[in-house]
């Protein structure tokens, strides 16, 4: 009996080893699962971005930022960048109000304030708004003249933005702002304008010189006025004016208080006395 007994331990204990070695085998396939099945389950979103999360074709809504959890293979999700997007507009030919044609590009600011509408409502919101920004630049381009889209930049600017920020509101997107690059003008516009430029500035120029003209000749009449009240200053006003002649050496100076013929009379004792000198030497 007790031999009967040691042979049947023998023979239970004999398969133990293998079957322990089956399920560490087991276990560890089973931790392995878990893991991918984890790692495929826990996704991160960083603070500017948002999870708009779809479980089996229907919407569960946005998730983040930070963690969150999904069922692999049961649902998907789409990150939403949530941060300020600059879109450069293409140059966009079209005709102004006054018959015109100009090239005009701009920049277009936005941004994500709903991802669950930008990823339902649009299939490329980006696209979208860059197509959106391009047509709504012709239009209202077209319905101002060439001066106001010069001068008028900053009221075109706060248009575009208005209509672009109320087209695109359905699509959970923001326009902050709209920025005019550039306006391309033909050459000859160019030349005309230089033109119109140019004659502007004479025409100032002669209105000035005009200006000029009418408050010295008012000054002068006033002038002329007093001194015909009052002779002794127009003596010295005279007197004056001759000493600062006088600085230049070879001049001969006539006055009206000297005489035409005492003046005749010195110039030509001045030249006999000259001639004199001429015959000595």
């Amino acid at each position: 009996m007790l031999d009967w007994l040691i042979f049947m331990f023998a023979t239970a204990e004999a398969p133990s080893a293998p079957s322990l070695s089956t399920s560490l085998v087991q276990l560890l396939i089973i931790l392995f699962i878990i893991l991918i099945f984890l790692s495929m389950s826990i996704k991160v979103v960083k603070e500017y971005e948002r999870a708009v999360i779809f479980r089996l074709g229907r919407l569960l809504g946005a998730k983040g930022p930070g963690l969150f959890f999904i069922i692999p293979f049961v649902d998907n999700f789409i990150k939403v960048d949530l941060r300020i997007v600059t879109a450069d507009v293409p140059e966009q030919r079209t005709i102004t109000k006054d018959n015109v044609t100009v090239g005009v590009d701009a920049v277009v600011y936005y941004k994500v304030f709903d991802p669950v509408k930008a990823v339902t409502k649009i299939e490329n919101f980006h696209y979208g708004v860059l197509m959106l920004a391009q047509t709504t630049l012709r239009d209202v381009i077209g319905q101002v003249e060439l001066d106001d889209l010069l001068t008028k930049r900053e009221e075109i600017n706060k248009r575009l933005q208005e209509i672009l920020d109320v087209l695109t509101d359905p699509w959970g997107i923001k326009v902050t702002a709209v920025t005019l690059k550039e306006v391309k003008l033909p050459e000859s516009m160019l030349r005309a304008m230089a033109k119109q430029a140019e004659a502007e500035r004479w025409r100032r120029a002669r209105i000035i010189e005009a200006e000029g003209e009418r408050q010295a000749a008012k000054i002068m009449a006033e002038a002329a006025m007093f001194y015909e009240t009052h002779p002794a200053a127009l003596r010295l006003r005279e007197l004056q004016t001759l000493v600062e002649i006088a600085k230049e050496k070879n001049l001969i100076v006539i006055s009206s208080s000297t005489g035409v013929q005492q003046a005749a009379e010195m110039i030509g004792v001045a030249s006999a006395v000259n001639k004199q000198k001429e015959r000595r030497e």
